[in-house]
């Protein structure tokens, strides 16, 4: 009798888990995994193209249904939502779970491999250099080695970590004592424009008590993370017009302006020399307190070895310390256009100069007006504003001339640290490793996570499970093993502690 009552604990509960029994099971799940991440990774993912995030939205499919999930997709305009759920006996609350499953464009030029959406193992030899490896290795894989394709990271990796962490469950028969529901994104790297929308259209159905993403790097040091919040997103495009076709730059040097050298003034003018935004009201509205700052000041970073990694000299003076400076809404030149350069370069005059600007907002800041707020800085420099392409009379008429759009993809969101969520993490994650996790405020990147928290009206809490140095959004993304291996420890940690 007693074995059996141990036994009912063990299944429906998950008591009896040591950091042990997760290291082991992590271990054992990761080999039989590589077959699976090997299998989406080589899927195409980039949004922009349809077809192909349709063979990922079935691979989706067949995979939690699979395990046990019903899964239905939700319609939008391009690319649909697939939500997965299954419950559990003696359940009470349920878990929304959010899962991004499109990857960044891919520039093949500038991947050292045969292509992005064919997997490679590598390892990195004395010379810090990364080898390729044969595959067939990857069982007896080092902590160290890694898997270099589209998404690996970014966020791939995650999503079939959490589907392995199922594959323990039903293993070792045990069931959470919450539903879950995952609900899977399609255009994440688009800015998810349908998703607000799509949750509030079917808030029923996606109806939750907490909400855990999965998504984003750990802290730089590797250890178990937890982020309760992310700054939205909004961006811009400006264009600075000059002659209407490029001209020759020694006939017309020193006569003919050069919208390039105005756009380079035009964008300066924005922020002063330690990257403070100077454009009046940019920052109204945020404040930190001593109770914030205390926190912000906890995090663990290692400014000077940072800079080292990242080969800088010098910092931007938004805020104190790192996490401080993410605290406030961020304005970013994040493409520049003008003429040609390298092997195409010309001498000549350009035709126009163009730049793309992302402004990361936080939850005090009103993306329409900080929109606003450059768009009339703009304007003070004297430019003649349209949101169009100029006609031949507006450019003739006005001295300066720009084109200025705008898309704004979702706010910033921010859950207290103290609420049943964030403490539940907490345990789970001391629970499977021994050591508190790492709590960070904010993190800086945007994830479309708003529309939940502000429709659903449920806190949100990211578990980051990822190598910080795994190049997202850049040529040769990464998943280092070791942590690919944790990051299954990590669900399996959180799927077994009691809710």
């Amino acid at each position: 009798m007693k074995k059996l009552i141990v036994t009912f604990l063990i299944s429906s509960f998950g008591f009896s888990q040591s950091s042990k029994d997760l290291e082991m099971w992590a271990k054992n799940a990761t080999n039989k995994s590589f077959d699976m991440f090997y299998e989406i990774l080589s899927i195409p993912n980039d949004a922009n193209h349809l077809d192909d995030i349709e063979l990922n939205v079935k691979w989706c499919e067949k995979n939690f249904a699979n395990r046990g999930f019903v899964t239905q997709r939700i319609s939008t305009p391009k690319a649909p939502l697939l939500l997965a759920e299954r419950t559990f006996p003696k359940a009470k609350e349920t878990v929304l779970i959010y899962l991004q499953i499109d990857g960044q464009p891919v520039d093949n030029s500038r991947w050292f491999q045969e292509s992005p959406y064919t997997p490679v193992l590598k390892r990195q030899n004395s010379k810090g250099v990364w080898e390729i490896i044969d595959w067939d290795k990857i069982k007896n894989y080092e902590d160290d080695w890694r898997i270099f394709a589209r998404s690996t990271s970014d966020a791939k990796g995650p999503v079939v970590m959490f589907l392995n962490a199922i594959d323990v469950l039903e293993e070792k028969k045990l069931s959470p004592n919450f539903n879950i529901k995952v609900i899977m994104d399609f255009e994440e790297e688009l800015g998810s424009p349908n998703l607000p929308r799509a949750v509030n259209a079917n808030r029923e159905i996606l109806s939750a008590d907490h909400l855990i993403i999965f998504d984003g790097p750990k802290h730089r040091s590797g250890k178990p993370t937890l982020t309760f919040g992310a700054r939205g997103i909004s961006t811009i495009q400006l264009t600075i017009y000059g002659p209407v076709t490029a001209q020759h730059s020694g006939h017309f040097g020193n006569y003919v302006p050069n919208p390039a050298l105005r756009m380079a003034k035009l964008l300066a003018s924005m922020k002063d020399d330690e990257g403070v935004v100077v454009i009046p009201g940019f920052y109204d509205g945020i404040s930190i307190d001593s109770k914030t700052k205390k926190i912000l000041d906890n995090f663990p970073h290692d400014q000077e070895q940072f800079m080292k990694t990242l080969q800088i000299g010098e910092l931007d003076k938004v805020g104190d310390t790192y996490q401080e400076s993410i605290q406030f809404p961020s304005l970013n030149i994040r493409g520049m256009q003008s003429g040609w350069i390298d092997e195409k370069v010309r001498t000549i005059i350009p035709s126009w100069a163009r730049a793309e600007i992302d402004i990361r907002l936080v939850l005090e800041s009103d993306p329409k007006r900080l929109i606003s707020l450059v768009k009339k800085h703009v304007e003070n420099q004297g430019y003649y504003v349209v949101d169009r392409e100029p006609t031949a009379k507006e450019r003739t008429d006005h001295p300066k001339v720009a084109t200025f759009t705008h898309k704004i993809s979702y706010q910033s969101f921010r859950t207290d640290l103290d609420t049943k969520v964030g403490k539940w993490l907490r345990k789970s994650i001391k629970k499977g490793f021994d050591t508190d996790p790492i709590r960070i405020r904010m993190s800086g990147g945007s994830i479309p996570i708003s529309p939940f928290v502000n429709t659903l009206d449920i806190p949100a809490v990211t578990v980051p499970t990822v190598n910080r140095d795994n190049n997202q959004h850049s040529p040769n993304e990464n998943i280092r093993l070791g942590d690919y291996r944790n990051g299954i420890k990590t669900i399996l940690s959180i799927l077994t502690e009691p809710l």
